[in-house]
């Protein structure tokens, strides 16, 4: 590698090009800041274009033109009951600034022609706490993104479905129920309509990162450098006021005239570090390419670090050979299902949050398993499955012995590896419990949450149904996750803080380099990218009034 090259300068230099790092550019240019982005792989979006690309924003600005009940006070309760105090990240003057900070971040991004719809229906995770809510979720609407220009060519995980997070509940039941078909046509309407007027429609993550792509480094032509990966700070009087990165093969410094914003992820591609901070190598659905490398810089200025055991946790399809795991949401839901553990017993209402299902596993055997998602054969006709719409996956799965086929229980035993007997048992407590309509042991159906993803033609508990006819099937399902929840401590200003509490000047954090605003619980739909988003802007602002 070449020695250093001629310096350059900005007001900011933004780490990372998720949503954190999208939302911090944002903030920079409107407040008419020079801002540069480095990215350290070959694409840019960050987990944020891979994501359902929801955003969990208690008292946002949609709710209260749709005549929606909610204030920053009933957000607060809410988030002290579900949440709690969990050292500094989770305190209650983030928990105010990431409330307070909504509003700035959804008028500010509208302002530079982000389009945004509510999840009208999706509950927050735990709806019956003090403060819950249903329809707090908002998301960016499809758009064409061929607004992108060739911006498109490194987006992450690019693909043209103009999908909404709102469909997803009913497309589980388009086979099952009249309002899952009537969604259903919708989507392919869009589809087609897509085609028919020559756009490249594209929703979920990908339309959050197109819409915020295009305000940033379209319409704003700011630089963004893939390839660039972050060396160290610069640190002068204890105050960093720049980075060296690697760019096309060269070592460059970088000034930061305001600050620097860390917003590279976490570390849940690191098998390293998942060993030694969680006991397990891992299997993620986000991006690979978050090594922590951002958090470690970080920690040698002297930052502290929270949360560093726990993730984003959920059940994931295990992964094909040479595929990726598959994270599981309104799948596990639906009525005519269960999971077991290795032993062949239920652990878990299989219906709750992915967060609060991945930390029964890590309770039940530290995440080892396996475990599996038993189906009646009436699921597969009566409910659409993400993992099975690739008939070469599927086979995959089949041949790896993932993906296993049965015409009775005992067979189905004896081809997964529990015991029969035990496996037998468990099956029929459960279908006492369908029948009923109570689940006795784990109280599944009981949350407006579980039964978002439910089947509401199913009485008298639309998330319970018998495990009785075949031929039935199971899936092998792995402790996975939607990224790493543990990083950098920062205020309420997204700066970072070391140990005794004092700010590292010039430094922030944001999106999953930072130690998560939701502690080790996960508030309601879109609590990943809702604070990533908010937190990403209040540090633009910060760095904004720190110069002016």
């Amino acid at each position: 590698m070449s020695s250093t090259t001629t310096e350059l300068a900005y007001d900011v230099v933004v780490v990372g090009s998720g949503g954190a790092g999208l939302a911090t550019a944002l903030g920079a240019i409107d407040a008419g800041l020079s801002v540069l982005i480095v990215e350290s792989t070959d694409k840019w979006g960050g987990s944020t274009a891979m994501s359902g690309g929801g955003m969990w924003l208690p008292d946002n600005p949609l709710m209260a033109r749709d005549g929606v009940g909610d204030s920053r006070e009933e957000a607060l309760t809410y988030l002290d009951a579900c949440v709690g105090e969990v050292g500094e990240a989770a305190n209650r003057a983030r928990k105010e600034a990431f409330v307070d900070g909504v509003d700035d971040f959804v008028t500010t991004a509208e302002r530079y022609g982000v389009v945004f719809a509510r999840a009208t229906d999706y509950p927050d995770y735990y709806p019956e706490l003090p403060g819950g809510k249903i329809g707090r979720s908002i998301e960016v609407k499809p758009l064409d993104s061929k607004v992108l220009g060739p911006w498109w060519d490194t987006l992450r995980g690019a693909i043209p479905l103009p999908a909404m997070t709102n469909d997803v509940w009913l497309l589980g039941r388009s086979w099952s129920t009249v309002g899952g078909m009537v969604r259903g046509a919708q989507v392919v309407g869009r589809i087609a309509g897509g085609v028919v007027t020559g756009k490249r429609l594209v929703g979920i993550g990908n339309a959050w990162a197109t819409a915020f792509g295009k305000a940033v480094m379209v319409d704003h032509a700011t630089p963004v450098w893939l390839d660039s990966p972050l060396e160290d700070l610069v640190v002068e009087d204890g105050r960093v006021v720049g980075v060296r990165v690697t760019h096309e093969g060269a070592s460059v410094t970088v000034r930061a005239n305001r600050g620097v914003m860390l917003a590279g992820g976490g570390f849940e591609g690191n098998r390293e570090w998942r060993q030694k901070y969680q006991g397990i190598d891992g299997d993620p659905s986000g991006n690979l390419g978050n090594l922590g490398h951002p958090i470690d810089v970080a920690r040698r200025a002297g930052a502290a670090l929270e949360l560093m055991d726990d993730a984003w946790w959920g059940a994931s399809l295990a992964a094909p050979p040479g595929g990726r795991p598959s994270f599981l949401v309104g799948e596990r839901s639906m009525p005519d299902s269960i999971m077991v553990d290795s032993t062949g017993e239920r652990f878990a209402n299989e219906s709750e949050s992915y967060v609060d299902l991945g930390h029964h596993m890590l309770e039940r055997d530290h995440g080892k398993g396996p475990y599996w998602l038993i189906l009646d054969g009436r699921y597969a006709k009566r409910y659409f499955r993400t993992f099975a719409m690739d008939p070469r996956a599927m086979k995959a799965m089949k041949e790896a012995g993932i993906a296993v086929k049965a015409k009775t229980l005992p067979e189905l035993a004896r081809a997964i590896g529990v015991d029969a007997t035990v496996l037998g048992a468990t099956v029929e407590r459960f279908n006492g419990f369908a029948r009923s309509g109570v689940d006795g042991d784990f109280g599944r159906g009981n949350s407006a949450y579980d039964r978002y993803y439910g089947d509401p033609t199913v009485r008298p508990n639309n998330n319970l149904g018998p495990i009785e006819k075949g031929p039935f099937l199971a899936y092998k399902v792995v402790l996975g996750d939607l990224g790493t929840k543990g990083g950098v401590v920062t205020d309420a200003d997204a700066r970072a803080l070391r140990e005794d509490g004092s700010v590292i000047e010039g430094l922030y954090a944001a999106g999953n380099t930072s130690a998560s605003v939701m502690g080790h619980t996960y508030p309601g739909p879109g609590s990943t990218i809702g604070p990533a988003a908010v937190f990403g802007l209040r540090g633009a602002r910060h760095m904004a009034r720190a110069g002016g």
